[in-house]
């Protein structure tokens, strides 16, 4: 990536949007974590856990062996299986034998879910998080991860439908909260018009972020668009003056 692309973002967006805090960007790796990268150890948990490293500044790096969740496995593509029983575990539970979360009404319900959402292969033995200023010329970032609360989501979300053809440029799929991040908005850069992805809507993942954030993660190539788009957009206007003033009187963005 064009470093000239990352500092030029870097302005607009503190024009834009003060005090909000730079997203992150996720790309995969085969060598092994980067120079100076944070790994977990023994199967961490939660993989929304982690984006805290990243958001520090650190580089975070995941693959098969330091993913805890066998859902994060998966929806990182790095496995298919989930854990026996799944549909049960996603619904109802197994009366003495397994507690249900609740999410879906029915193991039925699962299984239909499950048939529509099929596992993701990653394209390299591993991926790395960082935060957007970190970011180097040998950087090819897969998506952009946005983190922020209601203000910084509506400019995000009417950015993103300024050059749509249609209402539907930004999804809300039923998904876990690494699915939010990381598979959608990676299975939506490999479409002809890629659609931004809202998520963190994971009730087991909320305990992970800010109590009034949600993600708002942006395929590259519609990100890329976004940013041209900026100073031609809603932002310019009155309109998002009364936001932006906001947003400067906020704690970051939220």
């Amino acid at each position: 990536m064009k470093t000239e692309m990352r500092d030029r973002f870097a302005g607009l967006w503190r024009k834009y949007f003060p005090g909000a805090a730079l997203p992150l960007v996720f790309y995969y790796m085969d060598d092994g974590p980067p120079q100076g990268a944070s790994r977990p150890r023994g199967n961490g948990p939660c993989v929304i856990s982690h984006l805290r490293v990243a958001q520090k500044g650190e580089p975070l790096y995941l693959d098969a062996d330091s993913i805890g969740c066998p859902g994060g496995r998966r929806y990182l593509g790095f496995a298919h299986e989930l854990r026996p029983g799944f549909e049960h575990f996603l619904s109802c539970g197994i009366p003495g034998k397994m507690p249900g979360e609740r999410y879906k009404k029915t193991p039925e319900l699962v299984r239909e879910l499950l048939k529509l959402v099929p596992p993701m292969e990653a394209p390299a033995r591993g991926i790395v998080f960082k935060r957007w200023d970190t970011l180097s010329e040998a950087d090819q970032p897969l998506a952009v991860i946005f983190l922020a609360g209601a203000d910084v989501l509506s400019g995000l979300f009417t950015l993103a439908n300024f050059d749509a053809p249609d209402p539907y440029a930004v999804i809300a799929p039923f998904c876990a909260g690494c699915g939010s991040i990381v598979q959608y908005p990676y299975q939506e850069g490999r479409t002809a018009r890629p659609r931004a992805v809202l998520g963190l809507f994971d009730v087991s993942a909320r305990p992970f972020v800010p109590a009034a954030a949600l993600s708002f993660a942006v395929p590259w190539p519609m990100f890329a668009r976004m940013v041209d788009n900026m100073e031609e957009s809603f932002l310019i206007t009155d309109s998002w003056a009364k936001v932006r003033a906001r947003l400067s009187r906020s704690k970051a963005g939220d």
